[in-house]
């Protein structure tokens, strides 16, 4: 009985995801999320869990997330796994459009990782863009 009802959650799942990656190839959603996290204090250290690539004095062309590589947006190139971060539900290819209220859209590296990294703030609370419709779903279903 276990087995068949295994096998039969198997199959969902695999209908599920082939449902899911049709309709994100058809789809050009762009999600909107608000995501807050709350720092892991490490001695002196506030620890968010990612990393962030781009900026608007990077070079566009090295940002593996951008579709026609002209964006110079701050994204999302690295969660720690079980950080912070990824706790909140930040996920690797999010395009980070605010940063506590503060626009995000048109800064460089360095200002967007120190607007990240303050240390009188234990929680940021940022606005992101996410275009995987799929990704959203499954981590929804988290």
């Amino acid at each position: 009985m276990v087995e068949w009802e295994y096998n039969n959650y198997l199959m969902v799942v695999k209908v599920l995801n082939d449902f899911l990656s049709k309709l994100n190839s058809q789809c050009s959603c762009v999600l909107q999320q608000r995501i807050e996290i709350r720092k892991l204090r490490q001695g002196e250290h506030l620890i968010l869990g990612f990393s962030i690539g781009g900026g608007i004095d990077q070079d566009p062309g090295q940002n593996p997330f951008s579709e026609d590589k002209s964006d110079k947006g701050i994204y999302v190139t690295r969660v720690t796994p079980e950080g912070p971060a990824e706790v909140a539900g930040l996920m690797m290819g999010d395009k980070v459009m605010q940063v506590n209220g503060w626009d995000m859209t048109m800064v460089t590296h360095d200002q967007a990782r120190k607007r990240l990294t303050k240390k009188n703030e234990d929680v940021v609370r940022l606005l992101v863009t996410r275009k995987s419709l799929e990704q959203a779903v499954k981590h929804s279903m988290m």
